[in-house]
């Protein structure tokens, strides 16, 4: 049994959820978000909760169960409380700066690198090191977050480059001379 998918999900107070067939809106105070679930899974909306249900004991109905029960979850709370990463910039010359609605980033290249506007995302820089990014859907945070951080990934040598908060870079040891 999927430990995950029998979990009830609350609905906060303020948030609407609404299905039509197999697509699922649900809308809050931070905004509204829409997605398209498999048909397969069995949703049921009560007035203070829902629950996920499954029509047998398949492989891909399984695999299925515990991951719709989270994606409606992500969507709930998306809404009502919101998502963000923060991420940091280490490395002599490297920053992040707003110019407008562009986030523009110097990570040690020729050029700085311009992040456009994206719909739904919004950046906040409270030192020139630290970024984060906030939004709504925890999957668009995330993937965001993670391109940034591609950027320039940290190095295993000095530890210069960017990095989610609190994430642990293995080190490793230099040259030595004999």
């Amino acid at each position: 049994m999927s430990r995950i998918g029998l979990k009830p999900i609350t609905i906060p107070q303020g948030v609407e959820v609404k299905l039509d067939q197999h697509t699922i809106s649900v809308k809050g105070p931070k905004g509204s978000l829409t997605r398209k679930l498999h048909p397969d899974m069995q949703i049921n909306i009560s007035e203070s909760e829902i629950n996920v249900a499954r029509p047998s004991d398949a492989k891909e109905h399984r695999s299925l169960h515990g991951t719709t029960r989270s994606i409606i979850n992500n969507m709930v709370v998306g809404v009502s409380e919101g998502y963000q990463k923060e991420l940091e910039i280490i490395g002599v010359g490297y920053r992040a700066q707003l110019q407008g609605s562009k986030l523009v980033i110097g990570a040690g290249y020729s050029h700085p690198v311009e992040i456009d506007k994206i719909e739904g995302i919004e950046f906040e820089v409270p030192k020139q090191t630290q970024l984060f990014v906030k939004g709504i859907d925890k999957e668009l945070v995330g993937k965001i977050a993670a391109n940034i951080r591609a950027i320039r990934p940290p190095e295993p040598y000095k530890g210069k480059g960017i990095r989610y908060a609190g994430e642990h870079v293995r080190r490793k040891e230099g040259k030595t001379a004999k």
